[in-house]
């Protein structure tokens, strides 16, 4: 290595021969020759220094001094005669960007004060408002756009119908698309694409999908690879599985290559229905086109496995997952526990939660979840009430599901200070509740006798707008009259009556059972009132008994308000119950007993004649006694002269038929 260092150097126009050493006194020396070498270079470079840099043109720096403002519309309002449309659309994407909304709002408002749209405003003002939820607004902006050609610009169309699909409003999308079409949009594969994605959480989603399908085709358009995978997770969703095959095959028969989304959907589709055996070959065609599962594919595949009871293959499968760093969270597991806690397998679903614990795996309380639940429905309800309360001891965050199992623990074994907690809970955390939530807490109060919790609840669900239960509801409705509270089983019949449902016939009878022994005879007179209406809707069938019809006409007649006797009497009779002597006997006395009434008297004796009803001896003979005190002692003979003919006429008609 030596030798080879000392070799001289070859001559070379890149290399310069070495320099002798210098000696001291020519090193001490000053170099003036290279300070100067070295100035003159330097030179050039500052002659370059001092040129000025270009100077960005006005517009470039208006939107930059727009962009740092405080008040983007001042800015704008300051550098208007600068500013073109296509310098606002750079700012307005530039506060989309950044997730300010609220200046991205007043920077379109200012650019639509001053006309300063086009397509490429509408599109990304309509794609931020679908990332910041608000479609309404972009309902409301898409309807203000008065250029026909804009309103049909497909790239217009496009993003307001994204931004609607995004956050959930799928009928409003497909309401607003098809005006669209009517005023001429020419939807391209973007279009279908975005309305096909909202198919898949649609509950009629399939059969939309195949609508629009139909109509790509019919315009003439190709399918291309992104369609035929939302196509595939449409057919997944709505267990279509055959059909998904058809399409997978049309995929590779038109040329394309499936992708891992392809076979993560035909996945879906055969775990839906557990068909491993189409799974394992789907995965071998994965494999052999050269793909690597990835952790989605495998956990899908988990989920087949697990749903058909191949609890060793799925066992297997997971140990891979576990290898590959792919079950480092939670849900492949609970896919395996809850597939054997459906197929009976409870203790062993416990083992494989225990032994996630054990490891120290990421959880978002789902596994516990399943658990309690799986505990509950078993019948080992303090076991799963130990397992909420130590949720409960780990955690500080609940979602809706962990809530609603929780609380159908505690409600089971009778913990209502541990009901009372959840509840709070679930109002700090700000999480509305749902159906099963109310539900489980009614039953609960109901079986807690806290009947005044009960009926608060039903009112709580009824007014945030959830369709209450008909059979948990009459029953607490049965037991608040029993328990005394005959105006709150009034209240929940109400708020039954007026639900979306039809109501159960017997209930309109319960309801009545109720409120006439409590005296509240005006709230039963609604009751017969509205059974006489539905009557008539419903083919005059029976709503209500003759006999429960009879106790309470009778206990109306007798202390019910006697302004209204004359229209219980007509309500009566439209129900097509033959109202009895008896009963009209009793609304005479109260009309003797109040001889102010004496107009209303007249107007039930009329009505009587007219629909052949007549008054018994007794009746008569009181009439006539008490005449005098009407003042119209004629009127009432000949009234009653009326009634017995027409009696008579009545009995021979029945007598011949």
């Amino acid at each position: 290595m030596e030798a080879a260092a000392s070799l001289p150097l070859p001559a070379s126009r890149f290399l310069s021969p070495p320099h002798p050493p210098p000696t001291p006194a020519a090193a001490a020396a000053p170099c003036c020759s290279r300070r100067n070498i070295s100035c003159a270079r330097a030179a050039p470079r500052a002659v370059e220094v001092s040129r000025p840099p270009p100077r960005p043109s006005p517009r470039r720096s208006a939107v930059a001094e727009v962009k740092a403002a405080p008040d983007p519309v001042a800015a704008l309002t300051r550098f208007e005669d600068v500013l073109q449309t296509q310098d606002c659309n750079i700012i307005l994407r530039h506060y989309g960007e950044t997730r300010r909304w609220d200046e991205l709002s007043k920077v379109f408002g200012w650019m639509q004060e001053h006309d300063m749209l086009n397509v490429a405003s509408y599109s990304s003002y309509f794609k931020y408002l679908g990332l910041s939820r608000n479609p309404a607004r972009a309902l409301q902006v898409y309807g203000d756009i008065q250029e026909h050609s804009e309103r049909v610009h497909v790239s217009v169309c496009n993003s307001v119908l994204g931004c609607l699909v995004k956050n959930g409003r799928f009928d409003s999308s497909f309401k607003l698309y098809d005006e669209m079409i009517r005023e001429g949009l020419s939807p391209d594969l973007f279009t279908y694409s975005t309305l096909l994605s909202g198919c898949m959480k649609l509950k009629q989603g399939y059969t939309k999908a195949m609508e629009l399908v139909n109509e790509l085709n019919s315009r003439g358009l190709q399918m291309d690879s992104v369609i035929y995978g939302t196509l595939l997770a449409i057919c997944a969703s709505h267990n279509c599985c055959e059909k998904a095959e058809e399409y997978f095959q049309k995929l590779k028969d038109e040329g394309h290559n499936p992708n891992l989304f392809h076979y993560s959907s035909m996945l879906n589709a055969y775990a839906e229905n557990a068909n491993y055996e189409k799974a394992d070959l789907l995965m071998k065609d994965l494999r052999s086109s050269g793909l690597t599962p990835n952790k989605v594919i495998l956990t899908t595949l988990l989920k087949v496995y697990s749903k058909g009871g191949l609890f060793e293959k799925a066992r297997e499968l997971l140990t891979e997952l576990e290898a590959s760093g792919f079950a480092q969270d939670e849900m492949p597991y609970c896919i395996l526990i809850d597939g054997l806690v459906k197929g009976g397998k409870i203790w062993e679903a416990m083992m494989l939660f225990n032994e996630i614990k054990d490891k120290g795996v990421k959880s978002d309380g789902y596994a516990f979840s399943i658990m309690i639940s799986a505990l509950h429905q078993g019948g080992y309800r303090q076991e799963s009430k130990q397992l909420a309360k130590e949720f409960q001891a780990k955690n500080a965050t609940y979602d809706l599901v962990m809530l609603n199992t929780s609380l159908r623990a505690y409600c089971s074994t009778n913990d209502m200070e541990s009901v009372m907690i959840m509840l709070k809970k679930m109002d700090e955390s700000n999480i509305s509740p749902d159906a099963i939530t109310f539900n489980t807490l009614i039953r609960y109060f109901c079986k807690a006798k806290v009947y005044h919790l009960a009926y608060k609840t039903i009112q709580d669900m009824h007014t945030k707008g959830h369709q209450l239960n008909e059979e948990l509801c009459s029953e607490i409705m049965m037991q608040l009259g029993e328990a005394g509270f005959p105006s709150e089983a009034f209240s929940v019949y109400n708020m039954l009556r007026y639900g979306k449902r039809t109501v159960c016939k017997s209930l309109h009878e319960k309801v009545l059972c109720i409120l006439v022994p409590a005296g509240l005879l005006k709230d039963a007179y609604i009751v017969v009132k509205f059974t006489e209406k539905t009557l008539i809707e419903q083919d005059n069938a029976e709503l209500i008994s003759p006999r429960s019809l009879e106790n309470f006409a009778r206990s109306f007649m007798v202390s019910g308000n006697i302004n209204l006797i004359n229209d219980v009497m007509k309500a009566l009779n439209r129900s097509g119950w033959r109202i009895s002597q008896d009963i009209f006997g009793k609304a005479i006395q109260r009309y003797v007993q109040k001889p102010d009434k004496k107009q209303l008297l007249f107007c039930l004796l009329e009505w009587m004649t007219g629909q052949g009803y007549s008054v018994d001896s007794s009746s008569r003979n009181l009439l006539l006694r008490n005449s005098q005190l009407f003042g119209q002692k004629q009127l009432i003979a000949e009234i009653l002269s009326k009634q017995l003919g027409a009696s008579r006429i009545t009995g021979q008609r029945h007598q011949n038929s």
